[in-house]
């Protein structure tokens, strides 16, 4: 009989997944892993003292190879108040989409044209962000576990990829209203850090997000 929860270790990842062989413990299985604690920690050492960060200095550290921890980590830099700078929804969507559509062709390096990796994040505000997501994320990395690994692997793993790539294109129409796009952000990062992790409870809650704000959005209407 085969356990609900066991992740299925002869599929591949998918485009823009690191392979890690399981949640909570680093890719040699031996130091504990803590996905978002780890990419604000590698974020804070990228931005380094009082200078602001180049979106290129982000993709060069983060997201050489792998785009997943590149789209959470955007993500949820998203739901935090960088998400009310203007435009940074805007360009924070088509940095994602050019990444994703990337992996999605397999790309081995990935690549943004020079006027979005000059880009600059101003650093007094990305400190304060992260500063900010520091305790929901530790909460978030202590509570991640394997399990629903049926969400996990063959069709809904292309699910979820199909997700991260939906959420972004709504940004730019959305940025009108302030903070609304950090709803889709907390979808989007819920997403991208149960594809991560293999943890199928967050994709659950991700998906959830992004049905009550379709549902809303009708009512709305």
């Amino acid at each position: 009989m085969t356990d609900a929860n066991a992740i299925n270790p002869s599929e591949p990842p998918l485009p823009g997944e690191p392979d890690f062989p399981a949640p909570g413990q680093s890719p040699d299985g031996v130091v504990p892993y803590a996905p978002l604690g780890d990419l604000l920690d590698r974020l804070e050492n990228v931005a380094g003292d009082d200078r602001d960060l180049c979106v290129g200095s982000i993709v060069d550290d983060l997201g050489e190879t792998a785009v997943t921890p590149l789209v959470l980590l955007i993500a949820i830099l998203m739901v935090s108040p960088l998400s009310g700078i203007p435009l940074m929804p805007t360009l924070s969507s088509i940095i994602l989409l050019t990444l994703n559509v990337q992996s999605m062709f397999g790309r081995n390096h990935l690549w943004l044209p020079d006027w979005l990796r000059r880009r600059q994040i101003p650093h007094g505000r990305l400190t304060q962000a992260i500063g900010w997501l520091r305790k929901p994320c530790a909460y978030i990395d202590r509570h991640s576990q394997p399990r629903f690994a049926i969400l996990t692997y063959g069709p809904m793993r292309l699910l979820a990829f199909i997700v991260c790539l939906a959420i972004p294109l709504t940004w730019p129409f959305l940025e009108i209203l302030p903070f609304v796009t950090s709803i889709g952000a907390l979808a989007l990062a819920l997403v991208a850090f149960g594809r991560m992790t293999r943890d199928g409870l967050f994709l659950l809650l991700g998906y959830s997000v992004v049905g009550g704000a379709v549902g809303l959005g009708f009512w709305v209407a």
